[in-house]
């Protein structure tokens, strides 16, 4: 089992920024792929970034290229989001995942989530 908790997320208005870690635990050696998703409310779960141990390749959705980074720290088994110039319609609740494999398309362990607010 792998155990990945969140936490960074808040309030900030917009234009101001925000980073979002994500601690991996328990069998967090055998994942490859880390990304962050987040879930607006009324919306689907959508994807923003992602990271591939393995391969240092990182992935963004087009609506955060160049606003958002995505960074690990493999001694703290842990992964990163770094979110600037945050617009209102960034506001949903962010959820870290990771898999075995190199970017998935279904990830097989999910965190709690993370609430980011951003007022205008």
């Amino acid at each position: 089992q792998v155990q990945l908790v969140e936490s960074g997320g808040g309030s900030v208005q917009a234009g101001g920024s925000l980073r979002l870690s994500c601690a991996a635990s328990g069998r967090s050696f055998s994942m490859d792929t880390m990304g962050w998703f987040r879930q607006a409310p009324g919306k689907e779960r959508v994807f923003v970034a992602a990271i591939s141990w393995s391969t240092a390749i990182t992935r963004y959705a087009d609506s955060v290229k160049g606003r958002f980074t995505i960074s690990r720290d493999n001694a703290k088994n842990t992964v990163y989001l770094q979110m600037n110039s945050l617009k209102p319609e960034d506001t949903a609740v962010y959820y870290c995942a990771a898999d075995r494999a190199v970017f998935p398309t279904q990830y097989d362990y999910w965190g709690q989530g993370t609430q980011v607010t951003v007022s205008s």
